[in-house]
C-alpha cells in the first residue's frame, strides 16, 4: 500500500502536523510505503519527518496565502501566484501520476489541503482522504470577488473526496463528505542536545518560547531586555538578518535547526506567537499557556483563537503590545471555557486511515 501525502506549502504548521501522522502511520504499518509530497525544502521535511523511510517528493501543489511577514497576508501576490500555479499544475499532475503508476502499488491519495490533489486522485482511479481544519475555499471566498474563482475551484475539488479526517479549530468544510473528527494532531518531543538541555536545566527563571513559524519578525533585543527576568528561547529560523545583537543578550537561546519547537515546549511555562494550528496543538498538549498576537485577514485565525479561548490558558495581545513589550508574562493565564481536548489526534487519524484502507482495498 502506497500512501501520498499532498502537503500544503503554506507554511510549516501543515508539513508539521502531515509529518505527525505519517509518523504513526510508519509505527503502525511498517510495511507501507509513505511519501510525503511537499513544496517545502527537504532538509525541513527531514527535520519535521525524523524518518528516512518516509519517501519526499518535492512539489508545490498549492500557494495558499503568500505572507507579507509572520502576522500579515499579500492578497495581490497571492492572486499573481495563483495564476503562475495553474499554469504549472498540468506538468506536475502528469508527472506525479507517472511516477505512482510506476510503482506498482495500490495508492491513496492524503490532502492537507490542496485542490490539486483531486485531480491527481482522479488521474490514478484512486481514492482520496482529506485532512485539515480549513479548505482554501473558507479562506478565499470571504476576500471578495477577485478570489471567487479559487474558492468555487476549491469547493469543487473538496467535494470529490471519500472522506474528511476534521481537526479541531475548524472551518465549515461543507463538502459533503463522512467526516471523522480529530483530537490535537502534533507530533512527540524529540531528545535535546546534552549541552542545551544542561544549559536550560541550569535556569532559575520561567522558559518562554516565542514562535513565529519561521517567517520571523523583527522584535529589537531591547523588548527581551523589559522581561530579565525570563529565559526566551527563539528558534534560529525566526531570526531576520537584521537582528544580531539578539545572539548576544543573556536571557534569550537561540535553538539550532536540528530542533523543532515542540522539542523544547514542554520545558516552557509560556508561548509567544501568532495564532497557529501547529503552535496551538503543541502547546496545548504540553499544558504550556499561550500569549497569542491577534492577527487579521486571514480566516483561521477567528477559528483558532476562538479555540485557544475555550480549550488552551491564554493572554490575547494586540500587535501594538507585542512590538512595545507589553507582553504579560508577569499576569496570570486566562483559564479555557471548555474541557482540555485529546492529545492524540496524530494517532487517532492514523487508526482512521488504516481501518479506511483495510476496509477499502
Amino acid at each position: 500500500m502506497l500512501i501520498y501525502f499532498c502537503s500544503s506549502s503554506h507554511g510549516f504548521g501543515h508539513a508539521a502536523r502531515d509529518a505527525a501522522v505519517l509518523q504513526q502511520l510508519r509505527r503502525l504499518r511498517p510495511e507501507w510505503t509513505l511519501v510525503m509530497s511537499s513544496g517545502l525544502s527537504s532538509s525541513v521535511l527531514s527535520l519535521l519527518l525524523g524518518d528516512a523511510s518516509i519517501q519526499q517528493r518535492s512539489c508545490q501543489w498549492d500557494v495558499g496565502m503568500v505572507q507579507a511577514d509572520a502576522l500579515g497576508v499579500d492578497s495581490a501576490a497571492t492572486l499573481s501566484a495563483l495564476d503562475q500555479l495553474e499554469q504549472r499544475l498540468p506538468a506536475l499532475i502528469d508527472g506525479e501520476a507517472s511516477w505512482l503508476k510506476s510503482q506498482g502499488q495500490p495508492v491513496l491519495i492524503l490532502g492537507d489541503i490542496p485542490p490539486a490533489a483531486a485531480a491527481l486522485a482522479q488521474r490514478l482511479d484512486a481514492p482520496l482522504v482529506w485532512m485539515s481544519n480549513f479548505g482554501w475555499d473558507d479562506i478565499y471566498g470571504p476576500l471578495g470577488s477577485v478570489f471567487q474563482r479559487w474558492a468555487d475551484a476549491a469547493a469543487e475539488a473538496y467535494r470529490c473526496g471519500d472522506l474528511l479526517l476534521r481537526c479541531p479549530f475548524d472551518l465549515s468544510m461543507n463538502w459533503g463528505l463522512p467526516e471523522r473528527k480529530l483530537g490535537l494532531v502534533c507530533a512527540n518531543p524529540r531528545a535535546i542536545p546534552a549541552d542545551l538541555e544542561a544549559s536550560l536545566d541550569a535556569q532559575q527563571v520561567p522558559l518562554v518560547l516565542v514562535g513565529f513559524g519561521g517567517l520571523g519578525l523583527s522584535l529589537h533585543s531591547d523588548l527581551f531586555q523589559l522581561w530579565p527576568n525570563h529565559h526566551f528561547l527563539l528558534p534560529a529560523s525566526d531570526v531576520t538578518s537584521l537582528q544580531p545583537e539578539l545572539a548576544l543578550l543573556t536571557n534569550l537561546t537561540l535553538l539550532p535547526d536540528v530542533l523543532r519547537p515542540v522539542d523544547v515546549l514542554g520545558r516552557c511555562c509560556r508561548f509567544l506567537g501568532k495564532p497557529g494550528f501547529s503552535s496551538f496543538c503543541e502547546a496545548m498538549a504540553a499544558g504550556v499557556g499561550m500569549h497569542v498576537v491577534e492577527r487579521s485577514g486571514f480566516a483561521e485565525a477567528s477559528a483558532l483563537m476562538d479555540g485557544l479561548r475555550r480549550h488552551g490558558q491564554h493572554r490575547c495581545l494586540s500587535r501594538h503590545e507585542l512590538y512595545t513589550g507589553a507582553w504579560q508574562l508577569d499576569q496570570p493565564l486566562f483559564e479555557p471555557s471548555d474541557a482540555p481536548l485529546s492529545a492524540l489526534g496524530a494517532e487517532e487519524a492514523a487508526l482512521e486511515l488504516e481501518s479506511w484502507v483495510e476496509q477499502k482495498f
